[in-house]
């Protein structure tokens, strides 16, 4: 795929805001509308779930105070699900926070209000790292690593015991970027950059609460350590990374 259709592809996308606050969502239809963007508008988890059964979406902009349903627990739910990608927006801004939300699954965060250009921006850089992985992936792309096999299309982890193991947005980001450079310390910095991309405002804590969530779904029993960490340096995939 060239750069010209990974753009036209993404500017197809269709995209799901989530807010209760109609103003914003007016606001934001309008402006990724007019930039060739597909938007639908959902003020709560249950108007959210209506809208994901009337057709596939490719993005979701939520929000965390929501009526009812706060937007960390969508998130939560939805990146255990499987949900397609999550840029998450708050009026709250801190660190804590955005922690938090990227932990959870969050591919990317927001504080309220933002500029609309800069959600446009955050949207693309989303959507074309999804578009990346798909088209890297290829038909029936996947690894095995210590008997565990990722399949990189559907995005599935499956145990050396068979068992589907959910990863969220977040910890299959990692995985991937662990199992494309096996045996090689990678820094915090690094993971930051592959995982999420350089406009990330995720943080060096945010990538630790991952990796120790991904070490734990990672533990099969065997007393294998596939992370490890390198003292003052990063962390290591140590295992040996076969192609499938």
């Amino acid at each position: 795929m060239t750069s010209m259709e990974l753009q036209s592809a993404t500017q197809t996308a269709r995209i799901l805001m989530v807010d209760d606050d109609p103003g914003i969502c007016d606001v934001v239809s309008d402006f990724l509308g007019r930039h060739g963007y597909q938007v639908d508008t959902a003020a709560d988890a249950r108007e959210m779930e209506a809208a994901l059964e009337r057709g596939s979406v490719d993005l979701i902009v939520l929000d965390v105070m929501l009526p009812g349903e706060d937007g960390l627990a969508v998130c939560r739910r939805l990146s255990s699900a499987g949900a397609p990608p999550i840029i998450m927006l708050s009026a709250m801004g801190e660190d804590t926070d955005r922690i938090v939300g990227l932990e959870l699954g969050a591919d990317d965060y927001l504080a309220k209000p933002c500029n609309p250009r800069e959600l446009l921006a955050r949207v693309r850089a989303v959507l074309r790292r999804a578009e990346q992985r798909a088209e890297a992936g290829g038909v029936g792309m996947g690894c095995e690593f210590a008997n565990w096999r990722l399949d990189l299309v559907r995005r599935e982890l499956r145990s050396p015991q068979g068992v589907i193991v959910n990863l969220s947005s977040g910890e299959f980001s990692l995985l991937r970027a662990f199992v494309e450079r096996p045996q090689r310390v990678l820094t915090r910095d690094q993971l930051l950059d592959i995982a999420r991309g350089p406009t990330s405002e995720a943080f060096d804590r945010a990538i630790d609460v991952q990796i120790s969530r991904l070490r734990r779904k990672l533990d099969d029993g065997g007393g294998q350590d596939l992370i490890r960490t390198v003292r003052n340096e990063g962390y290591m995939f140590t295992a040996r990374v076969k192609r499938t």
